[in-house]
């Protein structure tokens, strides 16, 4: 192909070089096939070169100039060759140390999963005479098993907010859920905090609120914008609400958890239904947080 190259450049110029087009031949031969191709394509071309578009044309004679010629395509080609040879080692290097972290990853997550199994028989066992409370603890550890599940699908980037909402409502009919928001990826930790939120939320909207009734409604909206989340939990069409009495461990996880993140919750125990508004700031420049621009939702009042 640059020899071709070389005749077809030729016809429209004589002032082309003769080893011009060989030396992009001689780089892929290097970077596909090594340096036993590259030696091989740059010796080729040099040879074909020297015969084909040298004067004398189709001899092999050589002049000073001609010579000189030779001499520094051989030391540029070489340079080629270790250049590309170069990084195809350092290719190879970084291949290998990302198969064992996945692999490290992998593990860790199958011990993990392994441990969690031997906690859930644990605590099966120790509250078998209580299934309230082993019941509540066990669907917690589970919210926390399917968000780790979804983090180490992104190598431990973090979950995104629309996957952690799909996953802690799946048992729920979810044609009586809307969700309106921007794809926003979370980090890990607060991927983690957002699963149990989430999962009290629709634990109590599952017994008290919306979802224990099959006329009842639940819509959740959200917007990322200025480095700072803002979540909307809107029931409707459940049963009266009435505001509780005491703050049981659902609302003081809300608040403790939200702290961190410079965050707080405002939970309205309206009479059409429970409406629980969450915001947290978050780093605009961190990595591990995006928005999808394609889907931009419209801001929210607070009430």
């Amino acid at each position: 192909m640059a020899t071709l190259m070389h005749w077809v450049l030729g016809l429209i110029s004589d002032d082309i070089l003769p080893f011009t087009t060989y030396y992009p031949a001689v780089l892929f031969a290097a970077l596909v096939g090594g340096m036993g191709p590259a030696i091989f394509a740059a010796i080729a071309g040099g040879l074909i070169g020297w015969w084909a578009f040298m004067t004398p044309h189709f001899i092999f004679a050589l002049t000073l100039g001609q010579q000189i010629n030779l001499v520094t395509y051989a030391f540029a080609c070489g340079l080629i060759i270790w250049g590309a040879d170069h990084y195809r080692k350092l290719l190879k290097q970084l291949e290998d140390e990302e198969k064992f972290r996945e692999l490290t990853v992998d593990e860790l997550a199958h011990r993990l999963k392994n441990k969690l199994a031997t906690i859930h028989s644990i605590i099966s066992f120790q509250l078998r005479d209580d299934p309230q409370i082993r019941d509540a603890i066990l669907s917690r550890l589970t919210a926390l098993t399917a968000t780790d599940d979804l983090i180490m699908a992104t190598q431990g980037e973090g979950a995104r907010l629309r996957d952690i909402l799909s996953t802690e409502l799946a048992p729920y009919d979810v044609s009586r859920v809307s969700r309106e928001g921007s794809d926003v990826l979370l980090p890990p930790k607060l991927a983690l905090i957002m699963a149990l939120l989430v999962h009290e939320l629709a634990t109590n909207a599952a017994k008290y609120g919306a979802l224990s009734s099959s006329v009842g409604k639940l819509s959740i909206r959200w917007l990322f914008a200025d480095a700072r989340l803002d979540i909307e939990w809107r029931e409707s069409g459940g049963p009266t609400v009435i505001a509780p009495t005491h703050r049981g461990f659902g609302t003081r996880l809300l608040s403790r958890a939200l702290e961190q993140f410079g965050g707080y919750v405002n939970a309205n125990f309206a009479t059409t239904g429970l409406i629980c508004k969450l915001s947290l700031v978050l780093q605009e420049s961190s990595p591990s947080i995006a928005a999808d621009v394609t889907s931009k939702p419209k801001a929210f009042a607070a009430n």
